[in-house]
């Protein structure tokens, strides 16, 4: 089986990205870190044109079997999820796409 990277799409309520940026600086991407999560993330970006109030962050798994485990693993950490409890309010939807690589390019 190919890598699979994960691309999540959060589309915040708008007037609540400075409040989502807060809460994953200071409870979210410590709580990654810490659980050792962190080092699956190829990163997070905020969206700046086309579909705006976005957060989009990019994840790289060997497997399909290593992504269900990852995302168990995070959903059973107590420190991420006191950070979830607080960030889910702030969120209108949620959009979860998996991608291969292509056969040819480059790759993260």
């Amino acid at each position: 089986m190919p890598v699979i990277y994960e691309k999540r799409t959060y589309s915040v309520t708008v007037g609540q990205m400075a409040e989502v940026t807060r809460l994953y600086s200071t409870l979210g991407w410590p709580a990654l870190e810490a659980g050792g999560f962190s080092k699956n993330c190829l990163g997070y970006f905020v969206s700046d044109t086309g579909d705006l109030h976005q957060l989009v962050h990019l994840w790289r798994f060997d497997s399909d079997d290593d992504r269900r485990a990852f995302w168990k693993r995070l959903f059973a950490d107590d420190d991420f999820m006191a950070f979830a409890k607080q960030l889910r309010p702030l969120m209108r939807n949620q959009n979860v796409q998996l991608l291969l690589a292509a056969p040819w390019g480059t790759h993260p």
